[in-house]
C-alpha cells in the first residue's frame, strides 16, 4: 500500500491563471488606419479592440470562488433541490477552483479533519438508499460528516430522523490508500446502523475512488470515479 507522507512543502499552489475571452476577429489589440481628410494631408485614426470576459465570476480569485460555491450549495439539501442550471453553475465554479489546487493534494495535510458533506451532484452517492427519492420520504437527513484522520483512516456518518421521531445514524469506517497524486481509494467495513437502542452491522465491504480536485482551510472538492462532484466544508 502506498504510504501517505505529510509535508507542508507539498502544498504548493499552481500558478494563478489569467482569463481572456475568445473573439471572432483576428485583428491585433491595436492597429492604425490612414484616413484622408480634405483639410489636411492625412490623419491617423487609432482603434483599440476591447477584450471582455463573458462571465465576470471567473475573473475572481480562489477566495471569491470558494464563497461562491458555498453560497450555491447551502440550503439545497446537499444538492437535492438544485435545478439542472444550479448543478451546472456549481460544476463551473468547481472547475475554476481546480486551477488553483495545490500540486499532489493527497500529500497536503489540509485533507485531514472533520468535514460536512455540503453537496453531491448525485444525491444517492453519499448515504446510498437513505438518500434516494423513496428513502428521503422516510429518513430526514440531519448531518452527513466525513472525518479523515492521519495517516489513513476515513469515517463517514449519516445522522437521520426516521418518520420524524426515531433518531438514528449509519456509520462506516474505512482505510485510505493513495493511488497517485490526486486519487485515493477507500475500502469501507460493513456499515453499522444505530436506531434507538438497537445497534447492528449489515451488508458487506464497499469501496470508493475519489479524486481530490481542490482543498484549502475551508473546503475540499472531490470527484468520484463515476463523475459525481462532492463539496465538503470543514467543520469549525
Amino acid at each position: 500500500m502506498a504510504s501517505l507522507t505529510l509535508s507542508s512543502s507539498f502544498c504548493k499552489p499552481k500558478p494563478i491563471p489569467v482569463y481572456a475571452s475568445k473573439t471572432s476577429s483576428n485583428l491585433p489589440s491595436t492597429f492604425s488606419v490612414q484616413c484622408k481628410h480634405r483639410f489636411s494631408s492625412s490623419k491617423t485614426l487609432r482603434l483599440v479592440r476591447a477584450v471582455s470576459i463573458s462571465n465576470p465570476e471567473l475573473r475572481t480569485g480562489p477566495d471569491d470562488l470558494v464563497a461562491s460555491i458555498i453560497s450555491k450549495v447551502t440550503g439545497t439539501d446537499r444538492g437535492v433541490s438544485l435545478t439542472n442550471e444550479g448543478h451546472k453553475e456549481v460544476a463551473e465554479v468547481a472547475q475554476e477552483l481546480n486551477k488553483y489546487c495545490v500540486s499532489e493534494p493527497v500529500k497536503c495535510p489540509l485533507i485531514f479533519g472533520e468535514w460536512d458533506v455540503e453537496y453531491c451532484s448525485i444525491p444517492t452517492s453519499p448515504g446510498g438508499g437513505y438518500r434516494s427519492a423513496l428513502g428521503r420520504l422516510v429518513f430526514n437527513t440531519k448531518e452527513m460528516i466525513q472525518v479523515v484522520e492521519a495517516p489513513d483512516i476515513v469515517n463517514n456518518k449519516v445522522s437521520f430522523s426516521a418518520l420524524g421521531f426515531l433518531d438514528g445514524e449509519v456509520s462506516l469506517k474505512g482505510k485510505l490508500k493513495v493511488l497517485d497524486g490526486e486519487w485515493i481509494q477507500v475500502i469501507f467495513e460493513p456499515p453499522e446502523l444505530k436506531v434507538g437502542g438497537w445497534e447492528f452491522r449489515y451488508g458487506g465491504e464497499s469501496e470508493v475512488k475519489l479524486q481530490i480536485t481542490y482543498v484549502d482551510e475551508k473546503i475540499r472538492l472531490g470527484k468520484g470515479s463515476r463523475g459525481s462532484l462532492f463539496v465538503f466544508k470543514r467543520r469549525n
